[in-house]
């Protein structure tokens, strides 16, 4: 039998990925995690993107208490349990609901993140299923943003 990653409800560390397809509850439905290899970036890329690109599109997948707080600047917020909703939508509905232009499907720098890797992981594990084949997770999420940036 092969394992695979799978996300557990009753982990200690909720949504932590763990190595195996087992629950000891059974009634636990796992849920595969996309192979990630390849799909993060550092701070020092999205730092340089930041810099020099005109295309970068970035995803705050936190909740409104977090933004609230602080955010990476030039950010659009989408809550993570409305990822899969949001992108799914045309075109204009994404521009009259987020009041930017809805990344294209082969946009090369569309980054989401949270606070701290986890949820951005899941946004950009549904934003590829849904067709963004470029889409990256910030890993250090907005945590390690904020101690980088002195925020």
């Amino acid at each position: 039998m092969v394992s695979r990653p799978i996300t557990c409800h009753h982990n200690k560390a909720f949504g932590e990925v763990i190595e195996t397809v087992y629950c000891p509850l059974l009634y636990c439905s796992p849920v595969v995690m996309a192979n990630t290899d390849g799909n993060q970036i550092s701070y020092t890329d999205l730092k340089a993107l930041l810099e020099k690109s005109q295309n970068l599109f970035i995803v705050d997948v936190r909740t409104k208490e977090e933004i609230d707080k602080g955010r990476i600047p030039g950010s659009l917020h989408v809550p993570v349990d409305t990822v899969e909703t949001a992108f799914a939508l045309d075109a204009a509905e994404f521009q009259a609901k987020y009041g930017v232009a809805k990344p294209s499907l082969d946009a090369p720098e569309l980054v989401f993140h949270c606070q701290m890797g986890r949820r951005g992981q899941l946004a950009t594990d549904k934003a590829i299923a849904l067709g963004f084949q470029s889409a990256r997770n910030y890993t250090g999420g907005y945590k390690e943003w904020s101690e980088k940036e002195g925020k």
